[in-house]
């Protein structure tokens, strides 16, 4: 807007108040007419779309105009335009509403500070204001709204000038105070202790500094707390002692030390406890979710845990701790999740941990743990990931870790294992990722594909490991099979099995070999002709890091387009004018990546699946500063991106929008019927459909996928979206082609 059109607008503003408030004294209108003009002149200070989408405000019964409510008085006591897309600043005729109670403006455009007369506005019970680029300091004005209930102002571009105003301690009836997700600063105001009536206060994702108030000590009604990525300092106050009905506290990603509030949960109530990335110790008593990770936590895991019954993650990682893992951690009947990895814990895997039948996750790499793998580690038929690495194991791997039949994720390495790998293990059909590198192994590496496919690193440095691997010495018929016994019979069947094994992996490479270039006449290329850099990825892995990290200026945020759950993404160009998205993965202090399986799903689906409407992946790096997956670069961004922007969306015309949903459609009817074994991608979203210049859509994120086997269970956690994904998923964890279908009739809505 130029700053001519602006001062227009300024003076008409200015002349509507004049020229109403005139009238108002004089009596030529009621209390209603000059609140019609008012709306009337908030309306004018629209650009011409947002006015538009108010068409129904016009002539002087505003009682039935969008988003107006009155009472019997013809006052306006509600205006709820909430998600409508208006585009513009809020007046300050606002605050001759003198009867409104609730305002709610919330997901809309609207710029420029909150106007002091709003503080006028003492019937008011709710403002809602979040979700817009409101900008300036919170108004020490906010105080006079006493009869406030509700106040929102999150995610907007507040900033700190004043800080958080000490003038909100006045508001005595406030139950909801939300500030989060703007640019406030300076210390929470002790006067916030006085609003007794308060449950939820959230202040996350700002840059508030100094401790926290002890005065907050005197909310006693405080449910939710939530107080993540601030930069305050210094340990939790004692008086939040007194504090016993909480369900969430967050206090992660922040500067605090001390211990966590002894009676955090005397109710018994508290679901969700969020401390970690801070140096924070503490205890609790019934929880669902603790999540204590790296912090500085020294001493030995406490075997109250065994108490939480109701716990279904803990994670512990990256801390200090030592001693032996308790017997009791295994008892809480509903343990999904458990991540004890990267401290010093010692001793032995306790054999009770296979009594938590309902484990999906389980690692303890990194520690100091001895002696032999338990037995009952194959009893949690659910089990997905199980990392044992980096500890000192040692016997054989058991004949019962076979009966992980929904295991997709193994590592074993850098122990001191021994013997030969059990056959048991070749039947587990789910596993998509071993690593047993660094033990004391030996016979013949399993004919399966898990290991058949497996990269050197994975097995590289055992005593006595055979087969045609890179690296492996040829196994030798009569020494493998004689250990075991085995007949003449047996040595000429091997021999002969062995040989139709052989051709039968020829003639799969030569299909394979021909399907790819079949494929790539279908889909291959959709741009220019630049040279393609990653032709030499195979060879010269290092080239190609180099030119990422300096296209990426190392990762400058700058070149940042989008972040997710799992990493963040990356515009890279290169010389040559080729352009890629980077996606560097998320990794933990210790350098290991926050999740694993997710990298080496991406990277297995992609790699052996090639389809139009499937996002095309480059190649990957698995470095010690970066762990990251290159794929093809999408000019349009994310469908949710163009459905969120009033202009993109506009010019998504409808036909643009049938064929991405065609487009969608063939992707998922490849996945589901021509994969072999079916892929199920479990997180189909708007953000995970990308489009290209021509608005082809290229389904992406196969991090969570699932290969579908008839031969084992697919059973799993909650993985995807909330919104997208089929409800009975909650009840079942079944993995199924349902899934996807529930996810893509939503994004149909969204869509058409």
């Amino acid at each position: 807007m130029t700053a001519f059109v602006y001062a227009i607008i300024i003076a008409l503003v200015s002349f509507f108040y004049s020229f109403s408030q005139v009238y108002f004294a004089n009596g030529i209108f009621g209390g209603g007419g000059v609140e019609a003009v008012a709306l009337l002149t908030w309306k004018a200070s629209f650009e011409n779309h947002s006015r538009s989408l108010l068409s129904s405000w016009n002539g002087s019964d505003h009682c039935n105009w969008t988003g107006i409510g009155c009472n019997k008085a013809s006052r306006v006591i509600h205006v709820d335009l909430e998600n409508f897309g208006l585009r513009g600043v809020i007046p300050s005729e606002m605050g001759m509403l003198s009867s409104l109670s609730e305002l709610s403006l919330q997901s809309n455009q609207l710029m420029g500070p909150i106007p002091p007369s709003l503080g006028k506005l003492g019937n008011m019970t709710v403002l809602c204001l979040f979700g817009n680029q409101l900008s300036g300091p919170i108004l020490k004005q906010i105080g006079m709204l006493t009869s406030l209930i509700d106040l929102d102002l999150s995610k907007n571009n507040l900033t700190g000038s004043g800080s958080i105003p000490t003038s909100i301690g006045s508001l005595s009836n406030l139950a909801s105070l939300s500030l989060d997700d703007n640019h406030l600063s300076g210390s929470i105001p002790s006067t916030i202790g006085n609003l007794t009536s308060l449950k939820e206060l959230s202040l996350h994702l700002n840059q508030l500094s100094c401790s926290i108030p002890p005065e907050l000590g005197k909310l006693s009604s405080l449910t939710n707390l939530r107080l993540s990525a601030n930069e305050l300092i210094g340990s939790l106050p004692q008086e939040l002692d007194n504090l016993t009905h909480f369900e969430n506290f967050d206090i992660c990603y922040n500067k605090i030390t001390g211990h966590l509030p002894q009676n955090l949960c005397l109710s018994g109530s508290l679901e969700s406890l969020f401390a970690f990335h801070n140096s924070v110790i503490g205890r609790a008593t019934q929880l669902q979710v603790l999540d204590l990770s790296s912090n500085h936590l020294v001493g030995e895991i406490p075997s109250a845990l065994g108490k939480l019954v109701s716990l279904f993650d803990l994670n512990l990682r990256g801390n200090k701790l030592s001693g032996n893992i308790p017997t009791e951690i295994g008892s809480p009947c509903k343990l999904q999740h458990l991540d004890l990895a990267g401290n010093n814990l010692s001793g032995s895997i306790p054999r009770q941990l296979g009594q938590s039948v309902n484990l999906i996750k389980l690692r303890l790499s990194g520690n100091s743990l001895t002696e032999a793998i338990p037995i009952e580690i194959g009893q949690p038929h659910f089990l997905q990931n199980l990392d044992l690495g980096n500890n000192s194991l040692t016997g054989e791997i058991p004949q019962q870790m076979g009966n992980l039949q929904s295991l997709e994720i193994l590592n074993l390495s850098h122990n001191r294992l021994s013997g030969s790998i059990p056959s048991s293990i070749s039947g587990m059909s789910s596993l998509t990722f071993v690593d047993i590198s660094y033990n004391h192994l030996e016979g013949p590496l399993p004919e399966t594909r898990v290991f058949q496919h497996a990269p050197f690193e994975t097995y590289r440095d055992n005593d006595g490991l055979c087969g045609n691997q890179t690296g492996l010495t040829q196994c030798s018929p009569i020494m493998n099979n004689g250990a075991k016994g085995r007949s003449h019979t047996k040595v000429v069947l091997w021999v002969v099995g062995s040989v139709l094994g052989i051709l039968l992996l020829l003639g799969v490479a030569i299909l394979l070999v021909f399907s790819k270039r079949m494929g790539n006449k279908e889909s291959e290329p959709r741009r220019g002709t630049t040279e393609n850099l990653f032709v030499i990825w195979s060879y010269d892995g290092k080239l190609v890091y180099e030119n990422i990290i300096e296209a990426t200026e190392d990762f400058n945020a700058k070149h940042c387009i989008g972040v997710g759950g799992q990493g963040m993404v990356y515009k890279a160009e290169f010389p040559s004018g080729q352009v890629v998205a980077v996606k560097k993965l998320h990794t933990l202090r210790d350098g290991e990546l926050a999740n694993l399986s997710s990298f080496t799903m991406d990277i297995r689906v992609l790699t052996e699946i090639r389809h139009r409407n499937i996002i095309r992946l480059y190649g990957f790096c698995s470095h010690p500063r970066h762990s990251l997956l290159v794929y093809e670069f999408l000019e349009r961004g994310s469908l949710h991106k163009i459905l969120s922007n009033e202009e993109e969306a506009l010019s998504f015309e409808w036909s643009k929008r049938v064929n991405v949903v065609k487009g969608l459609a063939d992707a998922l009817s490849y996945m589901h019927h021509d994969c072999l074994p079916p892929v199920i991608h479990r997180d189909i979203s708007s953000k995970n459909v990308l489009l290209d210049t021509e608005y082809v859509a290229h389904l992406s994120d196969f991090g969570t996928a699932r290969l579908i086997s008839p031969q084992s269970s697919n059973w799993t956690s909650f993985e995807g979206t909330f919104g997208y994904a089929a409800p009975e998923l909650a009840y079942t964890m079944d993995v199924n082609k349902r899934l996807d279908a529930y996810s893509f009739g939503v994004v149909i809505l969204e869509v058409l």
